[in-house]
């Protein structure tokens, strides 16, 4: 049996009045036993459309990628093969017998049925998914999982497709493919998501065989069939979204089931030996500063056991600097699940012809890809943009580009690179700067039990020598304001009330200006306005009151 583990990631800590919490839950399974969750069900769903004799090396293709995925097949899994056109043939078995089990016979006997392949008539995947379906249902396997190959585009109504996914949701996963670039890459990706698949591009045929073993490979590896992750809220919490972000982004929110008032369920598909990271975003009553609550509980269900749960907990603090420090986690994939929709948004632009709408988009994802690293991605937006300063985000679209290359960025635009764990680090001594211990709080995994106390009072500062420090000197940048800004500008307490509005004209914005290519990165010599110099916090901490003190 396959055992699974969860952990949590997040900043607990939310400011006075805030009501979203956002957590990454990443889950993991370990363990290898192919025989320990019933038995699998492989069928394979070949494009046998006229289109696929030009050229004629693609169907030869597709005939040695069909054997060699059946080759794949370890012995005793049942598996059949489906040829579509205009209308689904079951191949191998003979139509009406079901799927078999594999063997070293059967093997051969399907290698032989598919090498016998013919091509000829239109595309209508509907009725293969439909025919894919009455195979999975008719056999006592709980491993349902179909790989599918086309050249062209899906020729038959839209609702038609729609209503057969509809039907197959929730009855076996399939891995899409697409050969060549004459399919349509929003018709795959919509059978992919549905059916808990993936989609991609062979752009040339002699690379068929190699991803169809690899694909028929992976699928032998799972080894626990249906699974879901199951969140509870506490009343009158919501649940905002449930995302998988690695290691692709696919939106979970909208195919939810109610398990009761308060808890929810979201599919996950098959499992082998992998690791997957999920965004979990909830809304919670706001509560008063100091309140700790759990948030959300979070389980993986399996047909045979619960895991978990993990917790996600929300404290609430006026401390800005705890409460303002992101997850890197939680960063991270927001960043990569943005970087997703900027590439697919810039692609549907430059096909629309709004080419200043697809640079735009193109150079912020250029931008988020080198920044967290997805070197991947980043030389796929190369075949499509000259790329002029990556950092900053600046493109200029290419005046020619391949429809394979346009293609494989659309198509794996989902995929996402791991972010690195943030592991607790040990407490600062005595004398350590605050940043540090408040950033070790702030990443490290937590782990609630009820009832647990409130996070301990602040300590209240250390009395100040009786002959003050000569205060240093302030930094160029901030003198250069004060000649600015006046004779009574004073660099320690910030702006005059009254030249407030003066004062914040000559501070930079943190904000983007519209159409700005980034975020404007703030001067590290520079001090924000509002942020508390040492000196102030020892003199506020001093005029304080100590029940003041001891309470914030």
């Amino acid at each position: 049996m396959t055992g699974f583990s969860l952990e949590v990631f997040q900043n607990e800590y939310v400011p006075a009045g805030a009501t979203t919490v956002d957590a990454i839950v990443t889950v993991t399974a370990g363990g290898w036993n192919p025989g320990g969750s019933g038995r699998a069900a492989e069928v394979l769903i070949l494009d046998t459309s006229g289109s696929m004799e030009t050229p004629p090396s693609r169907m030869r293709a597709a005939r040695q990628a069909a054997c060699e995925a059946i080759d794949s097949i370890r012995d005793g899994v049942l598996f059949g093969v489906i040829a579509g056109t205009e209308r689904a043939i079951t191949v191998f078995p003979v139509w009406g017998t079901g799927l078999v089990v594999s063997d070293a016979p059967n093997r051969a006997a399907a290698r032989d049925a598919v090498r016998r392949l013919q091509v000829g008539g239109g595309t209508a995947m509907s009725t293969w998914l439909l025919a894919a379906r009455e195979l999975f249902k008719a056999s006592p396997a709980d491993l349902h999982h179909a790989i599918l190959l086309t050249d062209g585009e899906n020729r038959e109504d839209s609702w038609r497709l729609d209503e057969a996914l509809r039907y197959c949701t929730g009855l076996f996963q399939a891995d899409c493919r697409g050969i060549g670039t004459d399919w349509v890459v929003k018709e795959l990706r919509s059978i992919a998501s549905a059916l808990l698949g993936t989609v991609d591009i062979i752009p040339e045929p002699e690379q068929m065989p190699a991803e169809f073993r690899r694909l028929m490979e992976r699928a032998m590896g799972r080894t626990v069939a249906g699974s879901a992750l199951r969140v509870w809220c506490p009343l009158d919490a919501t649940v905002n979204f449930v995302r998988q972000v690695s290691p692709t982004v696919e939106d979970l929110t909208d195919r939810t089931t109610q398990v009761d008032q308060r808890t929810r369920q979201y599919p996950l598909g098959a499992w082998g030996a992998e690791s997957r990271d999920y965004h979990v975003s909830v809304t919670v009553p706001p509560q008063s500063v100091g309140v700790e609550m759990l948030a959300s509980r979070v389980s993986l269900v399996t047909d045979d056991e619960v895991v978990g749960p993990a917790l996600v907990r929300a404290v609430w603090t006026e401390d800005d600097a705890v409460s303002t420090r992101i997850s890197p986690e939680v960063a991270h994939y927001t960043g990569q699940a943005e970087l997703a929709e900027d590439i697919q948004a810039g692609l549907a632009a430059l096909q629309e012809g709004d080419e200043r709408t697809a640079t735009f988009r193109l150079g912020r994802a250029t931008r988020q890809a080198v920044a967290s690293g997805h070197e991947g991605t980043v030389q796929l937006l190369r075949k499509v943009v000259d790329v002029e300063d990556a950092r900053e985000g600046t493109v200029r679209l290419r005046p020619r580009v391949a429809k394979a290359d346009e293609m494989a960025l659309d198509t794996r635009s989902t995929r996402t690179v791991r972010v690195q764990k943030t592991a607790a680090a040990p407490r600062g001594a005595a004398g350590e700067a605050d940043e540090m211990v408040l950033e070790t709080r702030s990443t490290r995994t937590v782990r609630v039990r009820p009832g647990s106390p409130a996070p301990p009072p602040a300590l209240p500062a250390p009395p100040p020598p009786s002959v003050p420090p000569e205060p240093p000197a302030p930094p160029a940048s901030v003198r250069g304001l004060a000649a600015m800004a006046g004779p009574d500008f004073d660099p320690a307490s910030g702006p005059e009330p009254e030249r407030e509005g003066e004062a914040a004209a000559m501070w930079p914005s943190s904000q983007p200006p519209e159409g700005a290519a980034g975020p404007v990165r703030w001067p590290s010599s520079l001090a924000r306005p509002g942020d508390q110099s040492e000196t102030e916090a020892e003199a506020e901490a001093e005029s304080m009151p100590d029940a003041a003190v001891g309470e914030s």
